[in-house]
This record gives structure tokens, C-alpha cells and sequence, in this order.
């Protein structure tokens, strides 16, 4: 699951290694995920270092059992803070996806953390629940499905949104994506 919204987040702006906490509405969003999350089988909760997933973890009601530093967002170099738009004044047609992310991470690192945490969670026996960041986990559902990291880019995450990744025997899936509502 992604952490609630922050201001920068509201604002669209690239919220990497900042530690911004959540705004009101963030809040009210992780404080409303309990009705919401499909925790039946989850054994263990891994959640980001910073601040906005432990605090969503924490006001969800989720007892964190790791603080897995691999769960945090993209390291977002010169665009940390800054909106696509702004960026784009001086780099036309930039994408996060597809250009140099200057000073920061490349797609390929974090495509590496991702697989980190899915090769660990796949040794657990039953679910593990994740809390991070938007980018980081759209990367690491793609992962999950085989396909390269910048397959995130087809998936949006929603502030306090989620998903649930599994199997159709023995092949990967996403189970749900970011929905509107309770689980089925």
C-alpha cells in the first residue's frame, strides 16, 4: 500500500527521500485503510524508513514488523521536489520513466531494490504486507509480473491506494490495483 497524501504529493511534485509527513487528508486516508485492506494470511509488515508509510502503517493500525530501507521511494536527484511540468520547462517531453534522473537513482536501481523485496517476501511462508511509495511500488509490480521496471509506468497508485499481487497457479498476477472501494 502507498502512504497517505502529503502536500507535495497533492502538489504532484517528486516526493523521493524528503521525509515529508501526511497532511490532514493523508491522515484521514490511513486512518479509513483498515476497512479497506485484504489482510486475511498476512504473517509479516515491511514498511518504508520514512516517515509518511510508518505514520500510514501506524494510523492503519498495522504493526510494522520491518523497516526495510529497500521500500523507500526513488532517490529523485534535481527533480526531488519539483513537478514533472516544472521540469519540463528546462527538458522537454521528460518522463521519469524514460531520462537520466540526475544526482538521483536510475530506473535499473530501483528495479533492483524491487526485486530485493520480492526475492525476500516470496521466502516468506504466507502474505507480506508493504508499505511504501508510489513509484517504487508500481516498479515492483512490474516486477513481480516479469516484465522490466519500466512497466510501473502503465500502473497508478493513488495516496493511501493499494494493491494485491499473487498467483494464477504458477504464474505471477495482480490479484487488485489501486480500487476505488473495500475489498472483494
Amino acid at each position: 500500500m502507498r502512504h497517505g497524501e502529503t502536500d507535495w504529493a497533492k502538489g504532484r511534485r517528486h516526493t523521493g527521500r524528503t521525509d515529508i509527513g501526511l497532511n490532514a487528508t493523508g491522515e484521514a486516508q490511513a486512518r479509513d485503510l483498515p476497512g479497506r485492506l485484504p489482510l486475511d494470511g498476512v504473517v509479516a509488515i515491511w514498511c518504508s524508513p520514512l516517515a509518511r508509510s510508518r505514520d500510514t502503517a501506524a494510523r492503519a493500525g498495522l504493526a510494522v514488523d520491518v523497516i526495510d530501507p529497500d521500500l523507500i521511494e526513488w532517490d529523485y536527484g534535481f527533480a526531488e521536489g519539483r513537478t514533472t511540468a516544472q521540469i519540463r520547462d528546462e527538458r522537454p517531453g521528460w518522463t521519469v520513466w524514460d531520462d537520466e534522473i540526475t544526482g538521483g537513482e536510475s530506473l535499473e536501481q530501483v528495479g533492483a531494490r524491487a526485486d530485493s523485496v520480492i526475492v525476500r517476501a516470496r521466502s516468506v511462508e504466507g502474505t507480506v504486507a508493504l508499505v511504501g511509495h508510489a513509484h517504487h511500488l508500481r516498479v515492483l509490480a512490474a516486477r513481480w509480473l516479469g516484465l522490466a521496471p519500466g512497466g510501473g509506468r502503465h500502473l497508478t497508485l493513488d495516496p493511501a491506494g493499494w494493491g494485491a499481487l499473487g498467483w494464477e497457479r504458477e504464474t505471477p498476477v495482480i490479484e487488485r490495483w489501486n480500487p476505488p472501494g473495500p475489498p472483494i
